[in-house]
């Protein structure tokens, strides 16, 4: 089994018209790097232009980014990843300086951060930019994260991030599974501003933004209860408790003052509101056990894969 020391991992969908600049960007900038490029049932000729230009070509026939990246990291050996679109949005230039943070160890994932240069400048879709926004917003928030650029598809990793990372998105969510991840993990990560440029004349996003945006924003809502359950099980109790006091305040001091409870439907909703909310509350505790045990066991299994890192 081959291992590199960098490989270049580029997930394609209909990129002929940028391919071969970016490609030959990497033999400029990275001359030494082995070159993935991942088709995911392109009808263009992206393949044949990748293949011509030195560039080893694989095929994901499940549609979808996250399909795709799930094959390369499943697929490919190395000591350092560089995750980039096919789309030459990003700079090539700094690949090297990210791949030196990977190989020194300073760091296990390398973020290009587009959001504090020029991205809100240069992108044109409106909506792109406040999904951006929002992203951004929960996840600093629920997570205490201040990584700016969530969903940045320009992005180096370490080995052992990609050989202990589960990918479970199928789609353009799978950046912000990504992040979470890091954060969520404590592994080292750094972000690099990058001067980012919207595609080219010609070239289309394969970006939905509704679609997608919704599937982004399911991520973190799923994430959110599967990484902090008492958290997310205790925003919903407290939903259920203020339900529950604010139907079955008037009944209780109806009983208290005439002794006898007019409404009692309200009564009934709102004992029924607070032992929702008390479900949700020992759902979380138990959640929230079982989410710190899979938290040792996975730590267990990094320790493994930094021992058969040399094979």
């Amino acid at each position: 089994m081959n291992k590199d020391e960098i490989a270049v991992l580029i997930p394609c969908y209909n990129e002929a018209l940028t391919i071969k600049k970016v490609i030959n960007d990497f033999h400029k900038y990275l001359p030494n790097a082995t070159i993935y490029v991942y088709d995911n049932n392109s009808s263009d000729k992206t393949d044949e232009i990748a293949r011509d230009l030195g560039a080893i070509v694989r095929y994901e026939i499940r549609q979808g980014k996250g399909n795709v990246i799930r094959s390369m990291f499943k697929d490919i050996f190395a000591d350092c990843y560089l995750l980039i679109d096919g789309d030459d949005t990003y700079p090539v230039e700094k690949a090297k300086e990210m791949c030196n943070l990977i190989l020194s160890k300073k760091a296990d994932m390398v973020i290009g951060d587009r959001i504090s240069t020029t991205y809100f400048k240069e992108n044109k879709r409106l909506f792109h930019n406040f999904g951006n926004r929002l992203v951004r917003l929960l996840i600093q928030r629920i997570f205490h994260s201040d990584i700016k650029d969530i969903m940045t598809g320009y992005r180096a990793f370490s080995y052992e991030f990609v050989k202990s990372f589960p990918v479970l998105s199928k789609g353009f969510e799978i950046e912000t599974e990504m992040t979470i991840h890091a954060v969520d993990k404590n592994f080292k990560w750094i972000e690099i501003p990058i001067i980012y440029r919207d595609r080219p004349r010609g070239s289309v996003s394969k970006l939905n933004t509704y679609k997608d945006g919704f599937k982004v924003l399911k991520t973190i809502g799923m994430l959110f209860a599967e990484y902090k359950p008492f958290f997310f099980f205790s925003i919903l109790a407290f939903f259920f408790f203020v339900l529950a006091i604010f139907l079955g305040i008037k009944p209780v001091l109806e009983y208290f003052e005439e002794g006898y409870v007019y409404k009692v439907p309200s009564l009934i909703v709102a004992g029924i509101s607070f032992l929702v909310a008390l479900l949700f509350i020992i759902n979380g505790i138990v959640l929230e056990i079982i989410s710190k045990k899979h938290r040792e066991l996975y730590e267990l299994y990094f320790i493994n894969v930094k021992n058969n890192k040399n094979f």
